[in-house]
């Protein structure tokens, strides 16, 4: 079965929720919508407090070449534009809108296949707020619009959802395959690309099965199956995996002639393109032994997560752990109070004692257990060391920087030293260091 080398199996945990249809929220009375809601510089409001705005309505423009322009997600008045909590962030500057009846959508053109081409597809990706909806967030139009010297002749779509717990892609494949096929064959077509490939893993049979019926009409379009193992989802692994080309260190998939988009991303494309609709709403899982019930919502971004949590149930009494994200990469975070829906939030997970068991961390005993793990062929133990003795410079010399984060060595590590928090550490000196360089750089001039 197709797969890279290295990688882990943790316990799945998507039986909790997997067999859960996508349900959509009721509107919820209030939004709070962050201004940083993807990589790169945060958008600039356009909206006033006193305003009032549709749903689909611009609210925030992009302010810069990396960024997008944020929409509101409700009908209603703008009453504060304030820092708030952020699950990525901690905190941040964040539009509030209360909502006043039902929607009022602010209308935009709508296209087919046929009718859009490359400069119109781009305009509308770009104006339609639509960034990377499995956690990266890079602004979608700019990885659609690469150099012209670099070629691509392949899109992949990541279907595989490798992260624990979570399942939203897994039931928009199901539940939403032609669109999502559309959407990748409006990508392929307006990049100059040959194909377009979606990798889903075989923890995932119905999915497969959906996306290779809604795939079978299209002749550049092919679904492949692919081993479940973590992180197969990442953006390397997944060429690794599907076509054997090696994204060089420091390099990006443009390098090997390949861009790599998640299903969601796919779904919003279509959504945007033929039904004029901006990305005012994703996919979200709720789970984890410490709800009572699990689910699978369309939520309004800027809902919170408290709103969605008791939509789901609740939490048990054995809750002591709320995440942002996936168990492997996800952020913890001290309340769901206040704390929104984003466009790259994937998942809300609460979690019990026993799902997360900790111990101390005691002293390293050369196993080489994290090295066999590391989907990146890196030495995390050696790394480790090097931030630990505040060597952050050659830590780079040692590729720090090509470390995905996807806490496989950590996982694996039978001394419990958390090895990718102490891999952050150093890529954040790191970049302090470059940054002051830089700034001297300037100043000599």
């Amino acid at each position: 079965m197709l797969t890279f080398k290295g990688g882990i199996h943790p316990p799945e945990g998507k039986e909790l929720s997997e067999h859960k249809p996508l349900k959509r929220l009721s509107l919820p009375d209030q939004v709070i919508i962050p201004l940083s809601q993807h990589i790169g510089a945060p958008a600039k409001a356009v909206v006033q407090v006193g305003d009032t705005v549709l749903t689909g309505q611009k609210i925030a423009e992009s302010a810069g070449t990396i960024s997008a322009h944020i929409h509101s997600s409700v009908t209603g008045k703008v009453i504060g534009i304030a820092d708030f909590p952020h699950p990525v962030s901690g905190r941040g500057e964040a539009i509030v809108i209360r909502r006043e009846g039902e929607d009022r959508f602010f209308e935009y053109p709508k296209y087919t296949a046929d009718s859009c081409d490359r400069e119109t597809f781009l305009k509308v990706v770009a104006e339609m707020g639509i960034v990377g909806m499995g956690g990266a967030t890079f602004p979608t139009h700019v990885k659609l619009a690469p150099p012209s010297w670099k070629k691509v002749d392949t899109i992949i779509l990541n279907g595989a959802e490798c992260e624990p717990y979570l399942t939203c892609d897994d039931r928009l494949m199901q539940e939403e395959s032609e669109k999502v096929a559309l959407g990748l064959l409006l990508m392929v077509k307006n990049t100059g690309a040959e194909s377009g490939v979606i990798g889903i893993e075989h923890n995932k049979p119905e999915a497969y099965r959906k996306m290779s019926e809604a795939c079978a009409p299209y002749q550049k379009l092919r679904v492949e199956m692919v081993k479940t193992k973590y992180p197969q989802g990442a953006e390397k692994q997944l060429i690794d995996s599907l076509t054997g080309r090696k994204v060089p260190a420091g390099g990006l998939p443009l390098d090997v002639g390949i861009i790599v988009q998640n299903v969601g991303t796919a779904f919003a494309v279509y959504e945007a393109v033929y039904e004029g609709k901006p990305l005012i709403e994703r996919a979200v899982t709720v789970s984890g032994e410490g709800m009572k019930e699990t689910a699978n919502f369309i939520a309004r971004i800027g809902d919170t997560y408290e709103r969605l949590i008791n939509e789901a149930g609740g939490m048990r009494e054995e809750a002591a752990c709320l995440i942002s994200g996936g168990p492997m990469m996800g952020f913890a975070q001290y309340t769901p109070e206040q704390l929104p829906v984003l466009k790259g939030t994937s998942g809300i997970l609460v979690m019990t004692r026993k799902e997360i068991p900790r111990s101390e961390e005691s002293p390293c005993i050369s196993c080489g257990a994290c090295v066999t793990a590391c989907p990146m062929k890196l030495l995390p133990t050696q790394l480790v060391t090097l931030v630990k003795n505040k060597k952050y410079e050659e830590a780079g010399e040692m590729n720090i920087n090509s470390c995905i984060e996807c806490g496989s060595c950590a996982y694996v590590c039978p001394s419990k030293i958390p090895l990718v928090q102490y891999v952050r550490l150093g890529k954040g000196a790191l970049r302090k260091i470059s940054a002051r360089q830089r700034a001297k750089k300037e100043e000599a001039k």
